[in-house]
């Protein structure tokens, strides 16, 4: 094949890959075409079997040790915002609404505002604090502390 069909298809895998979301597959094959294109313009490839051989072993060259790491790199910021919202449960908050048992109102807690509803049996006053036994979505599950 000619060289720069190699490239070509190099970076319409690389443009593929940027329409999936987050597989990180398509990448590595664009970045085997575009070096057996390489390899190709500089005579260094062979017939057109020997071209496809190589750009499937280069493929998997690319994409075995460095396909894993890449997903926890991307996938590293997700993990660090559930810790952070974890991390409220057990917090207390100050309720801005009166609550009865089982209904939403208002809590503050740590300078903001937040849904808040009543985990507890007993109804929590306004001004009152609740100790955060829960978190789901931005909604605080409250008890009396």
């Amino acid at each position: 094949m000619i060289w720069w069909l190699w490239v070509l298809l190099g970076f319409a895998l690389l443009g593929c890959e940027l329409l999936t979301p987050g597989g990180f597959f398509f990448m590595f094959f664009g970045l085997g075409a575009i070096t057996v294109g390489a390899l190709v313009r500089f005579d260094a490839a062979g017939p057109a079997w020997v071209q496809w051989f190589l750009f499937s072993l280069i493929s998997l060259v690319f994409l075995i040790p460095l396909r894993g790491r890449l997903v926890r790199w991307v996938g590293a910021g997700e993990g660090a915002a559930a810790a952070a919202v974890d991390a409220l449960v057990g917090q207390v908050a100050v309720l801005l609404d009166d609550l009865p048992p089982g209904q939403v109102g208002k809590a503050e807690l740590r300078g903001t505002a937040w849904n808040a509803r009543n985990a507890d049996q007993q109804a929590l006053r306004r001004g009152q604090r609740g100790k955060v036994t829960r978190v789901d979505g931005l909604t605080l599950w409250l008890q009396a502390e």
